[in-house]
């Protein structure tokens, strides 16, 4: 069989997820849903859903943190935006794919118009999805050009949703690839367009069922056709994952953001974090790192800057840690990022070459810091915060989804934050 087929196989098979796996399916989308709840009116929120609402009419699903119901697609839309617009979602590191934000958003409007699911079902759903969107990530050989959480995200949450619904899962994963877009400009430039990328992806996973369920044929070979997925958007093999299928479920290897900023800062914001450091006792920051960790958060400090660079902003982030001990999405507003004490703090960092050459490598990561006195200590960072070989403990999985309430409307479902499977699973 082809890869594709060996994935289109696993996809519709009859699973029993691991104790373990299940256990890290519901964690993380408990996670997931907490901080879709904490993003409604996050900057380019109310646009979204606003635009969202004139899609068409219809109740199917809810919008994660209010009560208000939109069309499945619609809904989608939106809970994706939410999901992704603080850029505290999940991530698959290896992969670089935040995988559960398309997949949940999708899923979850999907579940909600049949008027509930079988716990087990959607959790075996939810890992398939984000086990094909996390996999086609580990194939690839290529820097990203595309934005690969879309990118694969969209087929993954397609066949999710397909699988759901009894659609025909080929079709549903062709109609996701032709539906496939979004690049890195919008990350480059610092734009609100980041998470409009994930909306539209999850908008067009539950349009690609829905097509593929209607009758309506995809491309059968979206991966590994002349013009597929291996073709146009990235370098690599499909066999490098589908060889393994089944044997490790990429949903128990996500790794969570303590953090709402771009996940290739925490690694040191956990260290700073770690640290617990007088801002005025540091004379000096420095981030050796791997070109992927600089192209994504070396970015100059700009008292005008949007609140979307600035949590792509290494300098600025490092200032909030040193000042706050954490990182609120409160401070990500124009009078904070021109506050003169987290300018001038966010002048005393630099990020430095580290002379790896591997395009998507994360570590290792070298921090410096040089005290008033002109000493300097270095401290290796060999695992992210949040990440597999380094979770967050108790205090900090309790802390962050404290502040994800906080931040959340004060009548949204505590459910999502009490009980977020059964949220998820039982429409009230």
């Amino acid at each position: 069989m082809s890869g594709t087929e060996d994935l289109i196989a696993f996809a519709g098979a009859d699973h029993v997820l691991p104790d373990d796996v299940r256990a890290a399916a519901v964690r993380l989308l408990g996670d997931t849903l907490a901080i879709g709840a904490a993003g409604v009116g996050a900057p380019g929120e109310p646009a979204i859903t606003s635009v969202a609402r004139s899609f068409g009419a219809g109740a199917d699903a809810r919008l994660i943190g209010c009560g208000e119901r939109l069309p499945a697609a619609s809904a989608a839309f939106v809970n994706g935006y939410r999901i992704h617009c603080l850029e505290w979602d999940a991530v698959h590191e290896p992969a670089v794919v935040h995988a559960m934000s398309v997949v949940t958003a999708a899923l979850g409007a999907a579940i909600d118009r049949r008027g509930g699911c079988d716990a087990n079902h959607a959790l075996v759903a939810l890992a398939i999805g984000v086990d094909v969107a996390s996999g086609l990530g580990l194939c690839v050989d290529s820097a990203m050009r595309f934005f690969r959480p879309a990118i694969t995200g969209v087929m993954g949450a397609a066949v999710a949703v397909a699988r759901l619904d009894g659609a025909p899962l080929r079709d549903a994963l062709g109609l996701a690839y032709s539906s496939a877009a979004g690049t890195m400009q919008a990350h480059v430039e610092g734009s609100e367009t980041l998470p409009f990328q994930i909306a539209n992806a999850a908008r067009a996973a539950v349009t690609a069922s829905d097509l593929a369920k209607a009758g309506f044929a995809g491309p059968q070979h979206a991966l590994e056709g002349p013009f597929g997925y291996f073709e146009l958007f990235e370098d690599g093999a499909l066999d490098r994952y589908t060889s393994g299928l089944g044997r490790n479920w990429c949903i128990a290897e996500v790794s969570t953001k303590p953090f709402p900023s771009g996940r290739a800062s925490h690694a040191a914001l956990g260290k700073l974090q770690e640290l617990a450091l007088d801002p005025q006792d540091v004379s000096a920051v420095e981030l050796a790192a791997p070109p992927l960790i600089r192209r994504l958060v070396d970015r100059a400090y700009a008292p005008d800057m949007t609140p979307a660079w600035a949590r792509l902003c290494m300098p600025y982030l490092t200032a909030l840690m040193l000042v706050d001990g954490r990182i609120d999405p409160r401070r990500f507003t124009p009078d904070h990022i021109a506050d003169p004490q987290l300018a001038e703090l966010a002048g005393r960092v630099q990020m430095v070459a580290d002379g790896n050459q591997d395009p998507n490598a994360l570590f290792p990561q070298r921090l410096t810091i040089t005290d008033g006195a002109g000493q300097a200590s270095e401290y290796a960072v060999d695992a992210t915060l949040g990440s597999p070989a380094n979770p967050l403990s108790e205090d900090q999985r309790s802390a962050k989804l404290a502040l994800a309430r906080e931040l959340a409307p004060a009548d949204a479902d505590l459910r999502i934050f009490t009980d977020p499977l059964a949220y998820f699973t039982e429409i009230p």
